[in-house]
């Protein structure tokens, strides 16, 4: 018998981040408490919950106490030793299941599995070794990119490689390591698949995603795409949803080359910056999404209301300390900020979001770039 977490129950978090934070502000939202397990105090979901444990995730004492104060435990972000996870299960249910995440939160068994399973991606090679790089590089061929197989997010552990001919690994700073053929994309793209323990599916529309220095700048929904292509981003993102039996959601983020074939690129079993829009533009957002699988609850409609762009902030436009003026957002009536309560901005680190509704995605877009450059100008003014 499926087991309901009806409202009034208490949400346990692993992580404290912004994910976290609009996970638990639709929680609060519903009636639930929550608890969140995150090493720093003060973090952007600590300030919603009812209760922040601070500590590491080696405290045992406090992890048991965490977990004897709570329903069921979800996660916001994937740099959680698995092991943490398998402890924590032993006393409450964890959604999604240490396995999952096991396979997400590493690259070499994330790649693994999509070559397992016949998933379309990118032709990789696993590198331990002067010997397997060298050998990688005469298959593969160049350009490629060499990624760390652990902890990576945002571009971090990556880095070109353009000859094929040459590359010293001592130099690439991991033990193991991936080396991906470099694709020359049309776009990039995501899904959010939600799934339940009766194995039901819900899935978003796909967005399209815009980067700039490996971080997402903004994203755009509906996604220019034909039509076909969001039938099968949207297949394929609940077929690996079923396959790894995933409680909670899944992120899966695509490649679309420019002969219009999808590659699927990394996972993330959770919440995903990309589907941030969602909180404004669909009926029911990805983070109610996540708390209603999680806690057994019939699925919301994931339709979406508006076309949308979500544009991210980052750290780079806090000057000394000081937040920007809001002022090009608050005045638009179709813009919606978003700030995720960070109490230290830094250069690359996401500090909030807006979006922007309209009858179309290109009146969308066009705004959502005018407020940004207004943004971006009245920073330089007052850096000036």
């Amino acid at each position: 018998m499926e087991l309901v977490i009806p409202p009034g129950s208490t949400i346990g978090l692993l992580g404290g981040g912004q994910l976290g934070r609009m996970f638990a502000i639709a929680a609060r939202r519903m009636g639930y408490r929550v608890h969140t397990f995150e090493p720093s105090p003060d973090s952007p979901a600590g300030q919603i919950s009812d209760r922040e444990f601070n500590g590491s995730y080696t405290d045992w004492d406090l992890l048991e106490e965490f977990v004897q104060s709570v329903d069921v435990v979800t996660f916001e972000f994937e740099n959680i030793p698995a092991q943490v996870v398998d402890e924590i299960s032993r006393a409450k249910t964890v959604h999604p299941r240490s396995e999952v995440l096991h396979i997400c939160q590493n690259r070499e068994r994330e790649k693994e599995f999509l070559r397992q399973h016949c998933y379309p991606h990118v032709p990789f090679a696993v590198i331990s070794n002067q010997s397997e790089m060298d050998a990688a590089l005469d298959s593969i061929g160049a350009p490629a990119v060499l990624k760390s197989a652990d902890f990576g997010y945002d571009g971090k552990g990556q880095q070109m490689i353009y000859r094929a001919n040459s590359f010293d690994y001592s130099s690439a700073g991991a033990p193991r390591s991936v080396l991906e053929k470099w694709i020359p994309f049309d776009r990039e793209l995501s899904v959010v698949c939600a799934r339940n323990a009766k194995a039901e599916l819900c899935v978003f529309l796909a967005s399209e995603n815009v980067h700039s220095h490996h971080i997402l700048d903004y994203s755009i929904v509906p996604a220019r795409i034909d039509p076909k292509v969001q039938r099968l981003a949207q297949s394929i993102a609940k077929d690996i949803a079923s396959e790894l039996k995933v409680i909670g959601l899944i992120a899966v983020e695509f490649f679309l080359t420019r002969d219009n074939q999808l590659l699927v690129n990394e996972l993330a079993p959770r919440p995903h910056n990309s589907g941030h829009y969602t909180i404004d533009a669909c009926l029911t957002s990805q983070f109610e999404q996540q708390l209603r699988a999680v806690c057994g609850l019939p699925f919301g409609s994931p339709d979406l209301l508006r076309p949308v762009v979500m544009v991210n902030l980052l750290g780079d436009l806090w000057q000394g300390g000081r937040a920007p003026d809001w002022h090009p957002v608050l005045k638009n009536p179709q813009a919606k900020l978003h700030l995720y309560g960070k109490l230290e901005s830094r250069p690359g680190r996401k500090m909030g979001h807006f979006c922007v509704l309209q009858d179309s995605a290109e009146q969308a877009l066009v705004e959502a770039w005018r407020i940004k450059q207004e943004l971006m100008s009245a920073n330089e003014r007052s850096e000036g």
